[in-house]
C-alpha cells in the first residue's frame, strides 16, 4: 500500500513538468470562467452560494437538482481535463517510457483536482461578492 501511495504522489509530481504540462494552468482557469458565470447567475437569483446550497439542503432531491446544475456547468471541462491526462500517461507511457502501466484512478483524481476543485471553492465566495453589486431578480 506505500508503494502504490508514493507512485501516485511521484506521478502526480511529475505531471507538473514535461509534455501538456500547460493544463495545469488552464483547465483550473477554465473552471474559474466557469465558476463565474454561475456566480453571476447566483446572484442575479438571488440564491445562497453553492456549497453551502448543497450541504444545507435537507431534501435530497433539491440537492441532487443543485448537484446537476453544478455538474452541467463544470462536466465539460471534467471531460476535458481527463481525456489530456489519458492522453498524457499514454504519452509518458509509449514514447517516453517512463511509466509501465497506464493508472486511470490517477486520471480521474487529477481531473477532480484541475476541474472540480477550483469550480466548488471559488463559486460560492464569488456569490457573494457579486450580490453586493448586482440587483436581484424577483422570481
Amino acid at each position: 500500500m506505500y508503494e502504490i501511495i508514493t507512485r501516485f504522489f511521484s506521478n502526480l509530481l511529475e505531471r507538473t513538468e514535461g509534455p501538456m504540462h500547460f493544463r495545469f494552468l488552464l483547465q483550473p482557469l477554465m473552471s474559474l470562467i466557469f465558476a463565474t458565470l454561475a456566480a453571476i447567475r447566483d446572484a442575479k437569483k438571488g440564491v445562497s452560494p453553492y456549497l453551502m446550497r448543497i450541504i444545507q439542503n435537507k431534501n435530497a432531491e433539491d440537492r441532487k437538482k443543485i448537484l446537476r446544475e453544478g455538474w452541467k456547468d463544470i462536466s465539460k471541462v471534467f471531460v476535458l481535463a481527463l481525456i489530456l491526462d489519458v492522453v498524457y500517461q499514454l504519452i509518458v507511457t509509449h514514447k517516453y517510457n517512463t511509466e509501465a502501466r497506464f493508472y486511470p484512478l490517477e486520471s480521474i483524481f487529477v481531473a477532480i483536482v484541475l476541474a472540480i476543485v477550483p469550480y466548488i471553492l471559488i463559486r460560492g465566495p464569488l456569490n457573494r461578492l457579486i450580490s453586493k453589486f448586482v440587483s436581484k431578480k424577483e422570481p
